[in-house]
């Protein structure tokens, strides 16, 4: 029996490419998939954090200056900070807002007890590690309502949290003084209209926000009380993610979930150029082996093509 041997080396080589063809459209098709979500059903989870030493630069109280008197609120406290770092903002040891150290400084918009107030400003590593405390800062508010009743407060246990886009962000604040009820206005700081709610008491309430795009915002809770009584609470929102150009803040009808999770052609090379070796010795060992069969048939004698 003879065998063509030139169309058995087409045929490994006809083989070989069409190796090729369903590797390469195979992953291709591996890589366009979505990514996987996690956590996933069974799955074990871990996290850690990694030790370093805390901050040791403390930040500065340059607005206000020591010994002015305001008589009215809020006011705005600006103060020179390092890194990026948070800085959380106190008043006579009470938590009352917090900004993000951004090219250098911060600036943070509060209220004042009725009377002294002491200012000191504290900055925190992502750790929420304390770095030294600022210069103080001691000012009066004159309170034009003092006397007719405890002034209505605004603080929370967080100065900072953050959510993935387009999940919800829960923050409780805690609401103390003043008279009920209370009408209270959230701006989360990323463009959209700010959020209007009534609490009857005072005590802790939850707000909650849905951001569309990752960035850092500053959110400005108000609370008045039924005597118009005024309390501001400074705070900052996280929405994870890379940061777009304008940091997210400007873009309030983006759709974050829908790019993060759209497939995306990527055409992967390296099952291809695995096979260019494989196709080449394929051809170059059935020329030699066409060459070997056509020697002998003409050693024998016979006519090579037959």
């Amino acid at each position: 029996m003879k065998v063509n041997f030139i169309s058995l080396k087409r045929v490994v080589s006809f083989l070989a490419i069409v190796g090729l063809i369903t590797v390469s459209t195979y992953t291709n098709v591996q890589a366009q998939a979505p990514p996987v979500e996690n956590p996933q059903n069974g799955a074990v989870g871990m996290q850690g954090k990694i030790s370093s030493p805390p901050p040791t630069q403390a930040a500065s109280i340059s607005v206000p200056t020591n010994g002015q008197t305001f008589t009215q609120i809020p006011i705005t406290v600006r103060g020179i900070c390092s890194g990026d770092l948070l800085v959380k903002l106190f008043k006579n040891n009470v938590f009352s807002g917090s900004a993000q150290c951004k090219n250098g400084s911060y600036s943070i918009i509060i209220d004042l007890f009725s009377g002294q107030n002491e200012l000191v400003a504290r900055v925190y590593d992502a750790l929420d590690q304390a770095g030294p405390d600022s210069n103080t800062v001691t000012v009066t508010y004159n309170d034009a309502a003092r006397g007719v009743g405890s002034r209505v407060t605004l603080t929370s246990n967080f100065a900072k949290r953050g959510a993935n886009p387009g999940q919800e962000l829960t923050w409780p604040i805690i609401m103390s003084g003043g008279s009920g009820p209370y009408a209270v206005s959230i701006d989360w700081g990323d463009g959209k209209t700010p959020d209007l709610m009534s609490q009857q008491f005072p005590g802790t309430f939850n707000i909650k926000h849905k951001y569309d795009t990752p960035g850092v915002y500053n959110i400005i809770v108000k609370a008045t009380d039924a005597n118009g009584g005024l309390a501001f609470l400074q705070l900052v929102g996280m929405a994870n993610g890379a940061l777009s150009q304008d940091n997210g803040s400007n873009n309030a009808n983006g759709d974050a979930a829908a790019s993060t999770t759209a497939p995306k052609m990527r055409i992967l090379w390296e099952p291809a150029a695995l096979l260019i070796p494989f196709i080449l010795a394929t051809f170059w060992l059935g020329k030699r082996y066409e060459l070997h069969t056509l020697r002998k048939k003409i050693e024998k004698g016979d006519h090579p093509f037959k």
